[in-house]
């Protein structure tokens, strides 16, 4: 087995579906709008500069909202925000890229480190049924706004992938990773095929200096 994994945001994406969520949420009135785009736009600020605490992250802001509405509600909203705000970040060249190791037999793989909820269709819409994202936790059909396990961020999403390659007795071997963030240095530094998507500026430079290979799906 290839395994060909893809990061989502900014890369499959021509933008980020967290992001984007905390903005859809604002419009449609289901949080205080204005302290939670300031905390949208600090966190994602963090995010960008490699400075972010992921459970605060989580647990302060990105799960919270999942937890004061109920499931019901929850889901009409992210079909709408599927229709509306993430199909138009998916360009052609995003397709045709999955496309490509599909057609080679690879075994394709989203990870990512925004939530299951938000990317569960996401993946669907790429046809992706392997995905790895951070989990948000459930009790009795609700959630709790805490995280459940290891978010998959960081040095957390080789932890993840380790964990899923034990459980499907698969290995790296001939593996693909696409990520446009320096925060995903750690899982590119693993794989047998790093390539740098719509690089930000460090990883720009790690993928010049490494001899990885650069790709702009915008």
């Amino acid at each position: 087995m290839t395994l060909a994994i893809f990061d989502l945001d900014n890369t499959l994406l021509q933008g980020d579906s967290d992001h984007a969520w905390g903005e859809y949420l604002v419009e449609v009135g289901a949080v205080d709008g204005a302290q939670f785009t300031r905390d949208n736009n600090r966190y994602y600020q963090a995010y960008l500069d490699g400075t972010l605490d992921i459970f605060e992250f989580l647990e302060r802001h990105q799960l919270k909202p999942l937890a004061r509405h109920d499931r019901v509600t929850l889901e009409r909203w992210r079909a709408e925000f599927l229709h509306t705000k993430i199909l138009p970040l998916i360009v052609p060249a995003a397709r045709a890229l999955v496309e490509k190791h599909r057609s080679q037999g690879h075994t394709l793989m989203i990870i990512t480190a925004t939530n299951r909820f938000i990317t569960a269709p996401i993946a669907a819409e790429f046809g992706i049924s392997h995905l790895i994202a951070t989990e948000p936790e459930e009790s009795n059909g609700r959630f709790t706004g805490k995280v459940d396990g290891v978010p998959s961020y960081r040095e957390g999403k080789v932890t993840r992938l380790r964990s899923w390659l034990s459980e499907h007795h698969q290995d790296l071997d001939g593996s693909w990773f696409y990520s446009d963030s320096h925060n995903d240095l750690p899982l590119l530094e693993l794989v047998d095929h790093p390539v740098a998507v719509n690089p930000d500026t460090v990883l720009a430079s790690q993928a010049h200096a490494r001899g990885w290979p650069m790709l702009k799906l915008r």
